[in-house]
């Protein structure tokens, strides 16, 4: 059961409990030896729970499993104290509650308790969101996005598209994002932004998938430009690496740039987004000239494109959804996403393993939470051994069970160094048919005096010249390209200027095949 479900139920039952539990008098040395060993079992569970959150913060997957076991020995104490002549429900509540609102006050930010010193700022709602969750029933303040926004027809008619047309790439956003919600979900936290936003830009922005280009050059699942994630700390890492496309960076620079736009934009979420979409210096001047007045005001809304009129209520839309699936019928996929780390035993690539790894019990298979989580890497490069990728408890099963040896291993391997050029088979020397213009010209010189063609010189067969430039065809990779022609893919990439890690080509593009053998 989810922590918050199970923390609902808890909470409920020790309500009860508080209300209807039985005096207390003389207890018998029996009744308090059960009463002090359920105590003892309270205090040693919220140990257990604080060490796996430590656990989770040092990127260990056991923390979880710690932490989902020590909540159970919670609630069967808290159920067994209910039971329990002397035992006080309302000490347990109390206990379990102090527990959540601690990890509510961390995610806020506060100062950790002096006796928690080994829990670092923001470590329990960072990468155990469900906690906090759970503890925002303890504050009420689970709607806060629903606040801050305005439900009205334009947001119903972005619902009814996201609910139709656009209902798989809502599935997709949000499967893609439990991959990356704990890199990126923490930004926004710590920023004091609610979640809903967060996946409602990614949502509508990239679907989720990491290495995402517009054709206007946004790129990242956040769609950051250039310039602008400049100013927010993303770019060129000094590797050759763009860090638009990291999952936690993008998350992190958007949340820095919302906040800069809602505190300028009156917290509105709406101008906010329009300044997203359509240009902060547009967004600032609209609502200076107007007065402030809010987006969805005849004299704001039609100041801005069509493309932002749309944008702003589909991402409100999306994260609406988010919010209230069940409400409209929307059953949002279970993704087993718990993080853990990826240790290549032999040399491969996220081509190889998303073969080998199988589906796994999921629609598509693992390629792009590969991907996404490890955005460094091209999909068809192959990595060393030893390479530590970022990836699941369930990847890293599948991993030992069917990528390391064995028939599915070695089939994926057979399957990605297929080269399909070598289907073509020659039986012998091939002599070129002539050009069109030379029968024509043969033709045109008529015959000898005796009537027989005249006789040519014998020409000596030329030696075959290496090819300089190659025509991209459709679904070649560079890596591809350059195994045809005996290149090096990295210095055939600086030869045609085109950044790592993508090596991004397309088809009828030319390219200089510098240093290739032919």
């Amino acid at each position: 059961m989810p922590v918050l479900a199970r923390s609902s139920v808890a909470l409920l039952a020790l309500g009860l409990a508080v209300v209807f539990a039985p005096d207390a008098h003389a207890l018998s040395k029996r009744d308090q030896a059960a009463v002090d060993a359920l105590n003892q079992r309270m205090q040693a569970a919220e140990t257990r729970y604080r060490q796996g959150l430590v656990a989770i913060a040092n990127a260990d997957p056991a923390g979880r499993t710690e932490v989902d076991a020590s909540l159970e020995d919670m609630e069967d104490v808290m159920a067994a104290c209910v039971k329990q002549k002397g035992c006080s429900p309302t000490t347990m509540l109390t206990a379990y509650k102090r527990l959540l609102k601690q990890n509510a006050d961390v995610a806020a930010g506060d100062e950790v308790p002096e006796d928690n010193d080994d829990e670092g700022p923001g470590s329990v709602t960072a990468d155990v969101p469900e906690a906090a969750r759970a503890a925002a029933l303890l504050s009420a303040d689970g709607q806060q996005f629903v606040k801050m926004v305005q439900y009205n027809p334009a947001v119903q008619a972005g619902i009814r598209r996201w609910l139709t047309d656009m209902r798989p790439a809502l599935i997709d956003s949000f499967e893609n994002y439990q991959y990356m919600r704990q890199l990126m979900w923490p930004q926004f936290q710590r920023a004091g932004l609610p979640e809903a936003l967060l996946f409602g830009v990614m949502a509508k922005e990239s679907n989720g998938r990491v290495h995402s280009t517009s054709r206007a050059g946004a790129a990242g699942p956040m769609q950051f430009m250039y310039s602008t994630g400049r100013r927010f700390g993303l770019g060129e890492d000094g590797t050759g690496f763009d860090t638009r496309y990291d999952a936690r960076a993008s998350a992190q620079a958007a949340a820095e740039y919302f906040n800069e736009r809602l505190g300028q934009l009156n917290r509105s979420i709406e101008l906010s987004l329009a300044a997203y979409n359509g240009g902060e210096g547009r967004a600032q001047r609209v609502y200076g000239s107007t007065g402030g007045r809010n987006f969805w005001d005849e004299s704001v809304y039609n100041q801005f494109p069509a493309e932002t009129r749309d944008y702003v209520p589909m991402v409100i839309a999306a994260a609406w959804l988010f919010l209230h699936p069940k409400e409209y019928g929307l059953t949002l996929p279970k993704v087993d996403a718990h993080p853990a780390m990826l240790r290549l035993s032999k040399p491969s690539s996220i081509y190889e393993l998303t073969i080998c790894l199988g589906n796994g019990g999921t629609r598509e298979g693992f390629m792009r939470a590969l991907r996404n989580l490890n955005p460094r890497y091209e999909a068809d490069r192959y990595l060393p051994t030893g390479t530590t990728l970022n990836a699941t408890t369930k990847i890293v099963g599948l991993y030992g069970r069917y990528c390391v040896q064995g028939q599915r291993a070695d089939l994926a391997h057979t399957l990605v160094i297929s080269d399909a050029s070598s289907a073509i088979v020659r039986t012998g020397p091939v002599t070129p048919l002539p050009s069109d213009d030379a029968v024509y010209e043969a033709e045109s010189a008529g015959t000898g005096s005796a009537g027989a063609p005249a006789p040519s010189a014998p020409k000596a067969r030329a030696k075959p010249s290496r090819p300089t430039s190659y025509t991209v065809k459709r679904g070649e990779t560079l890596t591809a390209i350059a195994q045809k022609f005996q290149c090096d893919t990295g210095d055939l990439a600086r030869a045609n200027k085109l950044k790592a890690p993508r090596y991004s080509i397309k088809p009828g593009q030319k390219l200089k095949l510098k240093g290739c053998e032919g």
